[in-house]
Order: structure tokens, then C-alpha cells, then sequence
């Protein structure tokens, strides 16, 4: 399975989009700062995930999230 995430940085509030097949794993090196994107923008938190079974699937939802119909969908969900 693959997945779609949203992190939530509990020192700066900001939002991380991203995909991968190990969540658990994922949120680890997030919060380890072995992440380029994330790295000292941390603790991470994951507020939502979504599961799909081809990676092209979460990575089209990745890129979803990170227009502006997907940010008002989000904030609709109050996920966001």
C-alpha cells in the first residue's frame, strides 16, 4: 500500500505534504531530521493520511493537497 500524508510542525504550525509506503517509518525520519525539507522544523505530527494502492495514486493526491482546491478542500474537512 501506499500513502498520502499531511505533518503538522508543532514549533512552527506549518505543513508538510508528502507520500510513501511507510508511514510509521516516514513520520520517524521526519522527526529525526534525516529529512532535507523538514529537517529543524520539528517535532512533526501526523494530522491525516490517506491509503491507496499505487503510488501514482498517492502521488497524484500529494499534488492535490498542494493546490489551492486542495488546501480549500482540507480546510472544508477541517483537517487543516
Amino acid at each position: 500500500m501506499f500513502y498520502t500524508y499531511i505533518l503538522r510542525s508543532e514549533s512552527s504550525a506549518k505543513h508538510y505534504y508528502g507520500h510513501t509506503q511507510d508511514l510509521e517509518e516516514r513520520l520517524l525520519r521526519h522527526n529525526e531530521n534525516r529529512e532535507r525539507a523538514t529537517k529543524s522544523r520539528g517535532p512533526w505530527k501526523s494530522i491525516y493520511f490517506e491509503e491507496f494502492s499505487t503510488r501514482s495514486e498517492a502521488m497524484k493526491r500529494e499534488k492535490f493537497f498542494k493546490t489551492y482546491a486542495g488546501w480549500k478542500w482540507l480546510k472544508e474537512q477541517s483537517i487543516i
